[in-house]
């Protein structure tokens, strides 16, 4: 054989194997179980941004619950506690004399919300599908295919096979269930919808349901329209439809409310549910199949991860996290949580939707717990740690939309609550934008969610570098930065400018000074001053700020050691709460780091030590992402073995970690610990908020090989590489900005001008490679 020959066999044999890997590593992503679901946190989740379902696949009693995102209670309304600014000075001056239960009772009664409660999500409604003589079935597998956004349900019952495939479409926004037999006329049920709404009413048409609802507390009503295709008989009877002889029956459903926003309720329903339906039935069946899987795959096909397979992943996802509890050693677990994340960020957020709730869009209860709305003290933001590091920026348009929104009632609530100017956010708002204190004083006065909120515009621009974005966003930054601007003021003890009165989140009660506070203000200060140096605009305003960060309250080192909480040195050591919020300068922020302050690190490390490695699902997943900054990779991981370890305990407790279906668990269910949990694991692998890109900065005994590709990093950077025996073995590098790349993995490091575009390849020694 010639050599020519011999190197196209081998290069041949290379694609073949890399092939054969990405095969592997793709049929690894799926969640899969061999019973139906019997409780809602083991029925498997689908949705678009805007509708949402859960699917149980029970074989008898199909029940498949579903929401949209814009029914909840309430309606608009001005949240603004008017005259509260006349307090302001007493709450404050009361505070400085250490009456904070004097405080607290005086915020309580003038100072909150109007009302003082904000208001809550709700459920939609419900499809339930029954199949008569359906009891003795055999081969019963249940699955959720990340790979293409579709949930399948396939048994046997006397020799005749039967499979149900569900998705939801995002470009035609309907809902499709595809129910088969294999053998024909096999296949016969009846089908109904229904609502847990006291106020509803469901009309039955030939191949037809209409579901109304009204939700009980307020303006919302709803309208969900089913159509049935099928080649069997229909027929209709006591409020259901009937099918039988069929061997394939197709269900599209379409949901809408009223809302159109924040401040208008003025939208058809009815109309817009129908003319969703009416358009997907334009299609076939196989044309919105092609064209959901193919929207998607856009998506989630841009990120890969690899941390290999030990033989775990062959078996059902519920008995893996049991045995992950018992035996931590399930690398392919970790990479399926991540892209469980992925599946569902984009399943619950999309361009044109609204963000993620605590729970995304996903909620059975008329009480949800916290109202399942949008808590901003840091679920809300933690929600949307891994978009960008995972690629899915545009799943971050949501929460830029909402940022809008509630700047506009922040307004209102700066001006009436403290007589400033710009905009400000408590600690939670709901789809009515209240921006004011709700719920007690003693937590929920708070005044940097939207200062914490401004900085994601920050890390969007950082990580695509898109200028005309910025420029776009720039007055939402401003403004938030010119309330504080006027708000801080000067602490008359230590003559420090201090944020009062506020708390750090739901710990300590009404405070003047947390560290958090200060930490994000000065973080929100130094990015106005940074993106209007880029867009070349107000240095008036900059040179205000900048002189005020100085005099801020700084960070401090207390008498254990540890981060100081509070202005005061209070903190005590024995306390084991699940917020770690003094912590933020290390994570999400960077004002704390090993490189620049290291004696503030070790102080971090040790509140962190303090606060101990228990706490609810979120809690668990900020714990990750800290000990990935701290560069401990092991601890992170035994993080990460509690946070994937099983919600419910052999003794029927319920804690922090995963449901069988994987849904984090506070508990209850919140979505945040899913997605905080899969920016702590990248975090291991890459960081990139000092400036230079840190290669496995954190990588645990436990993943000593693996690959990742389509992973971004800031200044507008995206990766691929492999690590084998614990070293990194190769990179490729893609330049979106064309800055000046800075990389360096251990001991090892480089800099170079890069070309937008353009890609590079360097070795493990990180030397560029021709």
């Amino acid at each position: 054989m010639s050599k020519k020959k011999n190197i196209i066999v081998l290069l041949l044999a290379f694609t073949g194997l890399c092939l054969a890997q990405t095969a592997s590593a793709q049929s690894g992503n799926r969640l899969f179980y061999e019973k139906p679901a019997e409780l809602w946190t083991e029925a498997l989740p689908v949705g678009n941004g805007r509708l949402g379902a859960m699917i149980y696949g029970d074989v008898q009693h199909e029940h498949i619950q579903f929401n949209e995102e814009t029914l909840w209670t309430g309606e608009p309304h001005d949240y603004a506690h008017q005259g509260a600014s006349n307090y302001l000075d007493e709450i404050r001056q009361l505070l400085s004399d250490g009456k904070q239960l004097d405080a607290q009772t005086l915020a309580l009664e003038k100072f909150m919300s109007v009302p003082l409660h904000q208001k809550a999500y709700q459920p939609f409604g419900d499809l339930y599908l029954n199949f008569p003589d359906h009891a003795n079935y055999t081969g019963y597998l249940r699955e959720l295919d990340l790979e293409n956004a579709l949930c399948n349900l396939s048994y046997s019952v006397e020799g005749v096979k039967y499979s149900r495939e569900l998705f939801v479409s995002y470009p035609d926004q309907v809902l499709v269930l595809n129910l088969t037999s294999d053998q024909a006329a096999a296949l016969n049920f009846h089908l109904y919808l229904d609502a847990v709404h006291e106020q509803k009413n469901v009309v039955t048409e030939k191949n037809g349901q209409t579901l109304e609802v009204q939700v009980k507390d307020g303006a919302l009503n709803g309208v969900a329209a089913l159509r049935l295709r099928t080649n069997g008989k229909v027929k209709t009877a006591d409020g259901k439809l009937w099918v039988s002889g069929a061997s394939n029956a197709t269900i599209y459903l379409s949901a809408a409310t009223n809302y159109k926003t924040y401040n208008d309720v003025s939208g058809d329903a009815g109309k817009l549910a129908s003319d969703f339906l009416q358009k997907a039935q334009k299609k076939s069946l196989r044309s919105i199949k092609e064209d959901h899987i193919n929207d998607y795959k856009k998506l989630f096909d841009r990120f890969q991860l690899n941390f290999g397979d030990n033989g775990r992943s062959q078996k059902s996802t519920d008995s893996r996290i049991i045995e992950f509890f018992n035996d931590p050693n399930d690398p392919q677990l970790l990479s399926l949580y991540v892209q469980y994340s992925r599946y569902l960020m984009i399943a619950c957020s999309r361009p044109g939707t609204y963000p993620a709730t605590l729970q995304g869009i996903w909620n059975d209860n008329i009480r949800p717990p916290w109202e399942s709305k949008y808590t901003v003290n840091i679920n809300t933001e933690m929600n949307y740690w891994p978009v960008e590091l995972t690629n899915l920026s545009e799943c971050h348009e949501p929460l830029f939309k909402m940022i809008e929104e509630v700047a506009q009632t922040g307004k209102v609530v700066a001006k009436e609550h403290y007589n400033c100017d710009g905009w400000v956010l408590h600690h939670n708002t709901d789809i009515w934008r209240g921006a004011a204190p709700i719920n007690a004083s003693h937590h929920g006065i708070w005044v940097t969610g939207g200062a914490w909120l401004s900085t994601h515009i920050w890390e969007h621009y950082l990580f695509t570098q898109d200028k005309e974005f910025l420029q776009e966003k720039f007055h939402l930054i401003k403004d938030a930065a010119l309330f504080f601007s006027q708000f801080l003021y000067e602490d008359p003890k230590t003559g420090f400018l201090i944020s009062s009165p506020s708390n750090s989140p739901e710990i300590g009660g009404l405070v003047a000074g947390p560290a958090m506070d200060h930490q994000i203000i000065r973080a929100l200060f130094r990015i106005y001053i940074e993106a209007a140096e880029i867009l070349k605009v107000d240095n008036e305003f900059s040179s205000q700020i900048e002189a005020m960060i100085p005099k801020i309250a700084p960070n401090q080192i207390g008498q254990y050691g540890q981060l100081q909480e509070w202005l005061e040195d209070k903190d005590d050591p024995e306390v084991k709460h699940r917020h770690v919020s003094h912590l933020w300068a290390v994570y999400p922020g960077s004002e704390i780091n090993p490189e620049e302050t290291p004696e503030l690190m070790k102080a971090a490390k040790q509140s962190l030590e303090f606060r101990g490695d228990g706490g609810t699902g979120w809690s668990l997943a900020w714990k990750i992402n800290y000990w990935a900054r701290f560069l401990d990779g092991n601890r992170a991981y035994k993080m990460i073995h509690s946070l994937l370890s099983p919600a419910v305990k052999p003794d029927g407790s319920v804690g922090g970690g995963s449901y069988p279906n994987l849904f984090d668990s506070h508990p209850p269910f919140q979505i945040d610990g899913n997605f905080g949990g899969a920016s702590g694991i990248i975090e291991m692998l890459v960081q990139s908020h000092l400036g230079k890109i840190n290669l496995l900065p954190a990588l645990p005994d436990a993943l000593p090989e693996g690959a990742i590709s389509g992973v971004c990093a800031r200044g507008g950077f995206e990766l691929s590489f492999k690590w084998k025996n614990g070293k990194l073995e190769q990179v490729e590098l893609w330049s979106k900005g064309g800055n000046t790349c800075r990389l360096v993995y251990r001991d090892k490091s480089i800099e170079f001008p890069t070309q937008k575009g353009s890609k590079y390849q360097l070795n493990s020694n990180l030397k560029l490679v021709e």
